[in-house]
């Protein structure tokens, strides 16, 4: 790394939602976390993290984990320590999915959705999913690391229509620029 682009080393991806009304069926997003072999940066996750999990090494951690969107603030929270991530890895793509337990739910049916990435204090990027309505899941961040080993964001919502488990296999495809 050079003196004047350090790079990203942790952030954190946070998730918040006002619960359902009184009588409908809980709304519940999770954050997933992938990253991707320097091999082959478009295919494959080397793994998938969400709720009930954390990577094998603990750098990549869902710290909060909300079924209901009750709760102060944001209500999902996950940690990326981007510099203790092996070397093998030059991609991590983290995502957004709404759960859909008993009715359908697109990003339109969320009461007041909203996402913030940041490092320290700093707020990186931050989003209310507005420009994806109708999909069921999106992808909200994309880390890659360049030659120098410095990790850098390209934020950004891109929605898609498939169930959490399509979803988890597709997230890391090409994304459009």
């Amino acid at each position: 790394m050079n003196g004047v682009n350090k790079g990203i080393d942790k952030v954190e991806i946070a998730l918040r939602w006002d619960p359902s009304p009184a009588g409908q069926p809980s709304t519940d997003l999770d954050l997933v976390a992938a990253p991707y072999p320097a091999s082959d940066p478009h295919g494959d996750p080397s793994y998938v993290v969400h709720f009930d999990s954390r990577s094998p090494d603990g750098t990549i951690t869902l710290n909060r984990d909300s079924k209901d969107g009750l709760g102060f603030g944001f209500d999902e929270v996950m940690t990326l320590e981007l510099n203790r991530l092996d070397a093998r890895y030059a991609r991590v793509v983290v995502g957004v999915v709404i759960q859909q337990h008993q009715t359908r739910r697109t990003f339109s049916g969320v009461a007041r959705p909203g996402l913030r990435i940041r490092q320290g204090y700093t707020v990186l990027a931050e989003d209310d999913f507005g420009g994806v309505p109708g999909a069921t899941a999106a992808v909200v961040a994309e880390f890659t690391r360049d030659d120098t080993g410095a990790w850098d964001l390209r934020p950004g919502v891109e929605g898609f229509l498939d169930d959490p488990v399509t979803f988890t296999r597709a997230m890391g495809a090409i994304r459009r620029a």
